[in-house]
């Protein structure tokens, strides 16, 4: 059994790419058609880059309506459904409330209340209006845009392992980032499956918990990384787009399911939700393993499904 290994960078992130089999030679053009993949859809799906289809519908969709390509269109359709599965804690709209509260570009700032009524004004996906006859997005206000940062990564390992199994690979793990990640088969001698770490919110270099992924994808959201202090309390980057205000208390959501997208997508969501409703909305998910955990003043404490923390 031989080894490929392949890498890409895209989507702000690092994709890495392992294969096994008896073939290097079919493997690596296996792989690297896969990435091209990737590298296609980031120039499509870029909200930065001013030519792309999500840029071409926010400079255009609160003018008139825009028509967009089969495949986004699709994905659009996917983002609205996990904003409504997720009771809209997952909203591809939260650009303006980013921006908002400066995580764009920067690590954070407390904003006016007029300014911060200006962002809610125009967030919401109930605010994007999708008409299948003909493929075309609208906008209901100016200033609204789409951000797909949040389930992007998702869709990309999804359409890259798509190609993969078409091409034959029946081994491999592609990860973007470490935090999305699509398993074909098992490594070899590892039958129960592709071994993967949850860091520990309080630690990163230990595991919280420890995952098997076998023809699954997974992802994983957190709240470490771009913060700033207010009146002594720190605050986070990941925006509540019901409530327009940071996430308190929620340290990270995990979830595994068949579905690279949807992971991507529910994980945000489920961060976001309290305990008890995150349990709801996962339940209501066909083959889902989940674990969210929220920070209390001696620890972490974890809730899940299907993951066992360490």
């Amino acid at each position: 059994m031989r080894s490929v290994r392949l890498a890409l960078q895209a989507m702000a992130t690092r994709f890495e790419l392992l294969m096994y089999g008896s073939d290097p030679v079919a493997l690596r053009a296996a792989g690297e058609e896969a990435l091209r993949e990737i590298a296609l859809l980031e120039k499509q799906l870029s909200f930065y880059d001013p030519y792309s289809e999500v840029s071409r519908i926010n400079r255009d969709a609160a003018d008139r309506p825009v028509r967009v390509s089969a495949r986004l269109f699709s994905l659009l359709q996917t983002a609205r459904a996990c904003t409504e599965s997720t009771k809209g804690a997952f909203d591809i709209t939260i650009g303006p409330l980013m921006r908002c509260w400066g995580f764009v570009r920067s690590t954070g700032t407390w904003p006016s209340d007029q300014t911060l009524n200006a962002a809610r004004a125009v967030t919401g996906m109930s605010l994007v209006r999708l008409r299948g006859a003909g493929r075309t997005v609208e906008f209901a206000r100016p200033g609204l845009t789409i951000d797909l940062g949040a389930i992007g990564k998702g869709f990309a390992i999804e359409e890259a392992t798509m190609l993969l199994r078409q091409c034959g690979v029946a081994s491999a793990l592609l990860h973007g980032g470490t935090s999305s990640i699509g398993a074909i088969g098992t490594p070899p001698e590892e039958p129960e499956g592709w071994p993967v770490g949850i860091a520990d919110p309080r630690d990163p270099s230990r595991n919280a918990a420890t995952i098997r992924l076998r023809d699954e994808a997974f992802s994983v959201s957190a709240t470490w990384g771009k913060a700033f202090r207010h009146k002594g309390t720190q605050f986070g980057h990941v925006i509540d787009p019901r409530s327009g205000q940071p996430v308190r208390g929620a340290a990270l959501a995990a979830v595994a399911h068949s579905s690279a997208t949807w992971c991507d997508a529910l994980s945000t969501g489920l961060l976001i939700l309290d305990p008890n409703t995150a349990r709801s909305v996962s339940d209501t998910q066909d083959r889902v393993r989940w674990l969210t955990g929220y920070r209390k003043a001696d620890g972490i404490a974890y809730h899940s499904q299907g993951i066992d923390t360490n």
